[in-house]
């Protein structure tokens, strides 16, 4: 999508750091952005290379994809996924409203830390992997 709340922060250059609950529900961790394009993968195999981007900061990262169902890429957009069309376009939605809140309170407190590992260890793995046990099937 080129939601504008996910995308301004993709413009900027900036992943988007955990600072809540509703955030760790969904994304373990920082939604990343990769990094811009250089000028022979763009004008190279574009589509392609943009991809290869977005796997290469997730490998650079350590990241897993299932657990971080989306990314920014620099001077582009969101990218979302899921098991299905259907979750993909929800983890779309939620990612363009962490981006919206994370904004909001950024603009709110210019000092702001990410909330502590422990919160987003709890909200995301309870309703992910083998131990799940919130939410509705």
């Amino acid at each position: 999508t080129h939601s504008t709340w996910a995308t301004s922060w993709a413009q900027a250059g900036r992943g988007i750091p955990l600072y809540g609950t509703t955030h760790a529900d969904y994304f373990y961790g920082t939604i990343p952005c990769a990094r811009s394009l250089t000028a022979e993968e763009i004008n190279g195999e574009y589509e392609k290379n943009t991809g290869l981007v977005i796997i290469e900061t997730f490998e650079k990262n350590g990241l897993n994809p299932m657990h971080t169902p989306g990314i920014l890429c620099t001077n582009h957009g969101p990218f979302s996924w899921g098991k299905d069309a259907n979750e993909a376009v929800h983890n779309a939605v939620v990612l363009e409203e962490v981006a919206k809140m994370a904004a909001y309170t950024e603009h709110i407190n210019k000092d702001v830390k990410p909330a502590p590992q422990v919160i987003a260890e709890k909200h995301f793995f309870r309703k992910h992997g083998e131990n799940a046990y919130y939410g509705q099937e």
